[in-house]
């Protein structure tokens, strides 16, 4: 049948785009180019601007009489922040997962505390005296409100959260019943991964438990051997003979040669839990759901983790998006279609042309415009699917990179979602929040630069005295600090969250610069993952940013350091704290800074993977045929290629280790039965234990395989980050004791699974 390329533009469309683009561009550099030409009268000394600026300074020294700090002493000034900080904790002890009244509760506190830091921030502590102190009061002012425009948009989305799982449950009954069963196309893009990738993401697909699917694998490489996989498996094989808009043009292709009345999608390396149409497809009872998303989960460590060695304590950097940006997106009408996992249905797609092909990230576009066709987008918060990491941080920031120059992208292509004609107020809200949250990597490497100009140009970005600070700003870190995990389910403590917001802050900064200026400058590509490595590696490429600027801050410490001990040693009345305006806050900020920059730099040293296959906690009991003696174990670690079973019998003999003596390993509640080898023997937990290496495993035994490894119902179970106080132990003990010293060769660490 001919093919058919869903949402091609026409030329008329390509040239609105193109002056689009360069109406923006050209909107910017004005911008820009006045900001520039006031800056340089200022320092000119130019009458006018000269005296507006004075004016100001004069409000700034003069502010409102309800912005004073009350003429009380020290203890009394710290009231404020000991009253919210126990309200806070009274709250969270009460409801230890944020409920509807709590999460209302805190967020209002928050809100009005924000409100309140703002209008101090803005009326008090500019320090316009001169044009030096005042591009930097100024530019420092500008930072924070970029955090606070994102911060303070996500607060309010927080009044209200959607969780559908009760819902899911409600309207599974009708597709376990077997009375709604609507033709599932399940689709797999791939281009350049392993075929061993593939190999079990397409197993994983075909054991779903739906009746009515077919598996689609589509190869955007042309590849002999996935044809073969493909042909080997039973799915079906689609190719096309270019790779026009990358993976929204592969999709779109493969949507014109299908029928299915839902459409799934996975990206190569993610598998789904048996239960995925289970628990997604009953939605689409309704005909205006058009789309619904599930998270992203991952069986491997993000590199961040790993380099850390803190696998099994950080969760993946997209838990906080997925356990709390999605939920309040779902409740705004403006979920986000994350590109994998998740179901769509064929005619809601058609009626909008298909994968949008403008953009990197056509999953965002393309649930825009659902959203502006007036179909609800669903987001359900069950861990259905599970993919792999990054394999180190060349390859995580590149797709940071490229999420991020997508979704700016936004701004240059009719799908916008500020624009589009279709949604409301409170959806466009909740996608400028999103926008905003990736120009926040400004702020966050602006935050590195700004305590340098006192040290080296003697500027004073901020006026404060010790007491304002103790009455407006300390309530509002204090309490932003203490309720950020609860708010976020435990996903993220706010220092850990910083550490992976700095590691790609210049980067990233970086490239929300240049989108503004030349969008559609470098096209899609594909994350590489399932690479193994044997050596460390260091990433010169993101480092050196965060190298001088890190030599910079230790030379501004010292300096700092230094004027603070020469004054004291000049006045004996001086004191250190006397005033918070430059001083204090320059040495302070600059410690905080060298600290976090370290751990950043320790990060960017990638560590030798212990190879392709992930090895998961997993308990089974086994019986094992070794040269015809039988012993009986419990599995301790297993993957696709071997097992670590611990021995239970006692007073055994010494297990031999050869590659010619035959194991056969038995696990008799999977009905699995693997021939393998033992290359090691050891102990665990006082038990002698053996590890096996599986011979070549027939592809029955391998599904059986697979899915007792990945495709489990509830076995991507939800972990909690660390509270501020641990993690500030786990960066002191990062630092003083760096993976990258005490790394072992044979080193193998599963992941944190469910032991089933």
């Amino acid at each position: 049948m001919p093919v058919v390329q869903l949402g091609s533009q026409s030329l008329k469309s390509r040239k609105q785009q193109v002056l689009q683009t360069r109406l923006i561009t050209l909107a910017l550099l004005g911008i820009v180019a006045g900001a520039a030409a006031i800056v340089f009268a200022w320092f000119a000394g130019e009458g006018t601007i000269s005296r507006i600026f004075a004016r100001l300074q004069f409000l700034q020294e003069h502010p409102p009489l309800w912005l004073a700090v009350p003429m009380v002493t020290g203890e009394y000034l710290l009231a404020p922040t000991v009253i919210l900080l126990v309200l806070a904790a009274a709250i969270m002890k009460v409801s230890p997962q944020p409920r509807t009244w709590s999460r209302i509760a805190v967020v209002g506190i928050l809100l009005a505390l924000t409100i309140r830091y703002l209008l101090w921030r803005s009326l008090t502590t500019l320090n316009l005296s001169n044009p030096l102190n005042g591009v930097f009061s100024l530019g420092l002012f500008f930072l924070e409100l970029l955090m606070l425009g994102s911060g303070t948009i996500q607060l309010f989305l927080m009044l209200k959260v959607k969780d559908r799982r009760r819902q899911a449950d409600q309207v599974a009954a009708a597709v376990l019943a077997g009375s709604f069963t609507p033709s599932v196309d399940i689709l797999v893009p791939t281009y350049n991964e392993a075929t061993f990738i593939l190999r079990r993401t397409i197993i994983g697909c075909q054991a779903l438990e739906h009746a009515n699917k077919r598996v689609y694998l589509l190869d955007d490489t042309r590849r002999p051997q996935v044809r073969t996989l493909a042909a080997e498996l039973g799915c079906e094989y689609i190719t096309r003979s270019d790779n026009r808009y990358a993976k929204a043009g592969n999709l779109n292709h493969a949507i014109a040669q299908t029928d299915g009345d839902l459409i799934v999608v996975f990206d190569a390396d993610f598998v789904p839990t048996k239960n995925f149409l289970l628990r997604t497809v009953g939605f689409f009872q309704d005909e205006a759901v058009a789309l619904v998303q599930t998270p992203q989960s991952f069986y491997n460590a993000d590199p961040i983790a790993r380099n850390l060695g803190l696998e099994n304590v950080l969760t993946p950097e997209e838990e906080v998006f997925y356990r709390q940006i999605q939920p309040i997106r779902d409740a705004a009408g403006s979920v986000v279609c994350s590109g994998t996992s998740f179901v769509v249905r064929r005619s809601a797609l058609k009626a909008v042309g298909g994968f949008v092909i403008d953009s990197l990230s056509e999953d965002y576009f393309t649930g825009i415009r659902l959203s502006a066709q007036g179909y609800q987008l669903i987001y359900l918060d069950e861990k259905l699917s599970a993919g792999l990491a990054a394999d180190n941080m060349a390859a995580h920031a590149a797709q940071r990179l490229r999420w991020g120059r997508g979704t700016l992208q936004a701004f240059f292509i009719d799908a916008n979602p500020l624009t589009i004609a279709g949604l409301s107020p409170l959806q466009r809200l909740a996608h400028l929040e999103g926008l905003f949250h990736w120009f926040t990597s400004i702020s966050r490497a602006g935050f590195l630069i700004v305590p340098l100009a006192y040290a080296f140009l003697g500027v004073i970005p901020v006026q404060a005295t010790e007491v304002e600070a103790l009455y407006f700003f300390l309530p509002y870190y204090l309490v932003q600090l203490t309720v950020f995990s609860w708010l976020n389910y435990r996903s993220r403590s706010a220092l850990l969250s910083d550490i992976y917001s700095l590691a790609l802050a210049f980067p990233l900064a970086l490239t929300a610069i240049q989108v503004m200026f030349k969008p559609f400058g470098k096209g899609f590509k594909v994350t590489p993952k399932g690479m193994a490595s044997d050596r460390f590696s260091f990433n010169w490429k993101i480092a050196w940013p965060l190298i001088v600027v890190f030599i910079a801050t230790a030379i501004s410490l010292w300096r700092n350091l230094g004027m603070c001990l020469a004054k004291a040693q000049l006045d004996p009345a001086f004191e250190v704290v006397e005033h918070f305006e430059g001083l204090g806050l320059g040495w302070i900020w600059s410690a905080y800074n060298l600290l976090m920059i370290g751990i950043a730099l320790l990060i960017l040293l990638d560590i030798p993977s212990s190879g392709l296959y992930e090895w998961f906690d997993l308990r089974r009991v086994v019986q094992l045929n070794i040269a015809g003696r039988t012993f009986w174990g419990i599995t301790t670690m297993i993957s696709e290629v071997g097992a670590q079973v611990a021995l239970t019998q006692a007073n055994l003999p010494p297990i031999p280790v050869g590659e010619t003596l035959p194991v056969t390993l038995q696990i008799a509640e999977e009905n699995l039965l693997l021939q393998g080898k033992i290359t090691d023997t050891g102990s665990h937990d006082e038990f002698p234990t053996v590890q096996i290496l599986f011979e070549q495993v027939d592809l029955s035994h391998q599904r059986c395989l697979i899915e007792l490894l990945y495709c489990r119902p509830g076995q991507w179970q939800r972990r909690e980050t660390p509270g501020e106080l641990r993690s500030i132990w786990l960066l002191c003990k990062v630092l003083l004791k760096p993976r990258a010293l005490f790394f072992k060769s044979k080193e193998v660490k599963p992941v944190a699974v469910a032991k089933v």
